[in-house]
């Protein structure tokens, strides 16, 4: 009888080895072996399939793996296919199959398992970071393939982060019971940033233009604390986009970039960006006209929405705001499926284009379902009531555009988009809602110098996105030479998940008597209390809110030598006010706005307990209009504002200093603080007024230097009166004639706040009035 012969069909295993530099160390490399098996005998079947080597791998699993089965027919081809799968799951560091008479033994060694994760010398990356964006995590199974590939992940993040000379090497540390720790080697190397800057065929626009369009900056002393300057090729690919922008916006139509190219410069320290682009000729606008294809939406009505005309320069910005606008009237008027197609036709010969934008009806499809991933902290209320679409909602692409924007502007989020795919219908889409959570939780620490109040620092904690709920929480100090205010505050923007902003505050305010000679208050004041507010928006643009206000005031440290007027003030008096204010908000920008007006009404009702008791009345106007199309840069803005206040005590109720209008420092520069207004004309105290009002005409622009600098210089004249104290304890100066300032100024936004500087000369003055002439505001003022 023979032996039954013992056959290697194949067999693949990893061995022991060190990889290129900069990979793998005590690893493995891959190896692989094959034979030629002797014939299958003609009729023979598989009996048995034996496993052995597992240890946590179920031998049942390895046998589901495999493509022949007992009972099948020997066949080379499938056992070696067998083979390839096995090795294939990345759960086997060696496997190797023989036949042993009528048998197959599968003698398998399993890759080991991550017990740990290390990272050791990396600094620019975060340890947490980098644990997100690898792929191999504790209780995963250990390959090769996976530290490598997680190796050029590290290296992709350092890319991210501008440190293209960082090296990343992997470690593997052997542990009992087939277990490993994997440590992963960082040297972060210094930053490699963008060292120079070139735009190659742009004839109308010069380099230092171009560089202030795009997003990308050189490196220079005063951005470490920007990351602008690091290289970064999704930045660049941004920065075409903004070039593209840039030229429409100026009417080059035909504008492309042709390459962005980075070059690493020779020493490997910094890279050389260069853009290469084709400008094109400048267009006007031919004609341009409104058609409609809906029967019952006329053109003509739709005309006037594109701030547009025919022998303007073409400007692709307010082409594509008149599309918006366009879009969003016919949806309003009940097309909820209108759509606007530009048909841009240019004419070279006369370098004009004739715009037609086609309104037609397009096809209908509503929204089945909104899908939200991502969000492992914020509640899902929280996101929907950001959209401006809901579920049975007909598309539409601006509202999703819109809602994305509303999703960025919350800042909850590092990364929010919203896609679209297909639904159970042609008709019917799923909108597919993806965020990237981030930390919301933010300590600001600063400090500075105010005219008003002398040095100060300012320090508070907030929450922007308490609990996931979107509810604000935040609690701030200001400690300053002449005041202090400390504040508490809760805001729930949508306070029972309705569109009510609610909330409340505790506060404590402290200013003390003025120290500086020109000072027109000689004593001090203290206010604390709480309160509450609701509010209510009725569109984008119009909203309201209600505030009860309950505080003790307190006037105190009085000299003997003040005024008659506000020895008689001092002491102690109760508030009880309910206020509202209407706004009206059509800026184009709340923090630096371009374009737009804001109109805000305030009303105060004070006489619901408490000693006071009076009507105050505050309406308030801005108005800014861009420069832009005149001086070729959106810095030139011109602000017109005004500003009128008036107090009505009631119920023969003698209303007090606390009360009253002040009128000078920000309000009207060229003044100090208080510096205009009734006063004492034995002491000069300031008594303040019943009846103000204020005009400032203010034009910004921007000073030649970097813009990146943060530098912008304002020239401004201001206007105001202050009046209305009745002469009881002697005679009052109460002149209700106007006083002009007029000067010129430097901002400077900051990491840390925004300082003003201002040299005003007061053009019109009255006897009392006190001057202050160079002004210093910064950050936070009471």
């Amino acid at each position: 009888m023979l032996k039954p012969r013992s056959v290697l069909l194949a067999s693949v295993c990893l061995l022991p080895a060190m990889l290129t530099p900069g990979g793998l160390s005590g690893g493995w490399a891959v190896a692989a072996t094959t034979s030629q098996p002797a014939p299958a005998a003609a009729g023979s079947h598989i009996v048995a399939i034996n496993v052995t080597g597992n240890q946590r791998i179920e031998t049942g699993t390895i046998l589901s793996y495999m493509v022949v089965q007992p009972g099948d027919a020997f066949d080379d081809a499938k056992i070696n296919n067998s083979l390839k799968t096995l090795y294939a799951t990345g759960l086997f560091q060696n496997v190797s199959i023989t036949r042993q008479g009528n048998n197959l033994n599968v003698a398998v060694v399993e890759n080991p398992l991550v017990d740990q994760i290390f990272f050791q010398g990396n600094k620019a990356v975060a340890d947490k970071d980098a644990a997100e964006a690898i792929g191999l995590k504790p209780r995963s199974v250990f390959t090769p393939a996976a530290a490598e590939a997680d190796r050029r992940t590290l290296l992709g993040l350092y890319a991210k982060k501008g440190h293209y000379g960082a090296t990343v090497t992997v470690n593997i540390i052997k542990l009992p019971d087939n277990r490993v720790n994997v440590v992963f080697n960082c040297v972060d190397g210094s930053e490699t940033l963008i060292s120079r800057i070139t735009f190659i065929g742009n004839d109308h626009f010069g380099q230092g233009t171009l560089r202030q369009a795009i997003s990308s900056r050189e490196e220079a002393w005063f951005r470490f604390l920007s990351s602008s300057d690091q290289y970064d090729s999704e930045r660049v690919q941004y920065d075409e986009e903004l070039l593209r922008q840039f030229y429409l916006h100026h009417g080059y139509a035909d504008f492309q970039v042709n390459s962005a190219n980075a070059e690493l410069a020779p020493d490997r320290k910094s890279f050389y960006l260069t853009f290469d682009v084709t400008e094109g000729p400048r267009y006007k606008i031919g004609s341009l006209k409104v058609v409609s294809s809906i029967r019952t939406l006329s053109g003509d009505q739709l005309r006037n929405l594109v701030p547009e005309s025919p022998g303007d320069w073409f400007d692709g910005a307010a082409l594509e705001e008149g599309i918006k606008a366009v879009s969003k009237r016919a949806q309003d008027l009940g097309y909820a499926f209108a759509q606007v197609n530009p048909e841009v036709k240019p004419n070279p010969a006369t370098k004009t284009l004739d715009i037609t934008l086609h309104v037609i009806e397009g096809p209908r499809v509503y929204i089945q379902r909104i899908d939200i991933t991502g969000n492992t902290r914020t509640e899902d209320k929280v996101i929907r009531r950001e959209l401006t679409l809901a579920e049975g909602d007909a598309y539409n692409q601006s509202k999703v555009d819109d809602s994305q924007e509303n999703l960025k502007n919350l800042g909850f989020f590092k990364d929010e988009k919203i896609t679209s795919s297909p639904g159970s219908t042609p008709q019917q889409v799923i909108l597919n809602t993806k965020v990237t959570e981030q930390a919301t939780g933010q300590f600001s620490l600063g400090g500075g110098y105010s005219s008003s109040l002398g040095a100060l620092v300012n320090a508070g904690l907030s929450q922007n996105n308490f609990l996931g709920t979107g509810v604000n929480a935040s609690i701030n100090a200001l400690l300053a030479q002449r005041g202090t205010q400390i504040n508490l505050g809760v805001t729930d923007p949508y306070f029972l998940d309705r569109n009510l902003i609610a909330g409340f505050d505790l506060f404590r305010t402290v200013t003390d008597s003025y120290t500086a000679s020109a000072a027109a208050f000689n004593y001090s004041e203290s206010d604390l209390g709480a309160d509450v507010r609701l509010g209510y928006r009725f569109n984008s643009h119009v909203r309201q809110s209600f505030t009860y206000t309950i505080s003790e005031r307190n006037v105190y440290s009085v000299p003997t030598t003040a005024s008659l007027y506000v020895l008689n003030e001092k002491g102690q008096s109760s508030l009880s006010q309910i206020s509202q204010t209407l706004t009206f908000d059509y800026v184009d920008d709340d923090l630096a706005p371009t374009t737009g007006s804001v109109v805000t009404f305030t009303t105060d009702f004070a006489g619901l307990g408490g000693s006071a008791k009076y009507i105050r009345v505050t309406p308030n106007v801005s108005y800014y209009i861009p420069l832009e199309r005149v001086f070729g840069d959106k810095t030139w803005v011109l602000k017109l504002s005004a500003g009128a206040g008036y107090l009505l005590p009631i119920l023969n109720y003698q209303d007090r200093i606390v009360d009253r209008f002040f009128l000078g420092g920000d309000s009207l520069r060229g003044f100090a603080d208080g510096g205009v207004g009734p006063h004492d004309v034995t002491t000069g105290d300031s008594l303040g007024g019943k009846v103000m009002y204020t005009q400032s005409t203010e034009l910004h622009f921007p000073l030649p230097v970097s813009h990146d600098l943060g530098l912008q210089g304002f020239a401004f004249v201001d206007v105001g009166s202050l009046s209305g104290v009745k002469a009881q304890y002697g005679p009052v100066r109460n002149s209700a004639a106007p006083r002009v300032g007029a000067g010129v100024g430097v901002s400077f936004n900051t990491p840390f706040g925004l300082i003003n500087l201002s040299l005003a000369e007061p053009i019109l003055k009255q006897k009392a009035d006190q001057v202050q002439q160079f002004r210093v505001s910064f950050g936070t003022r009471f």
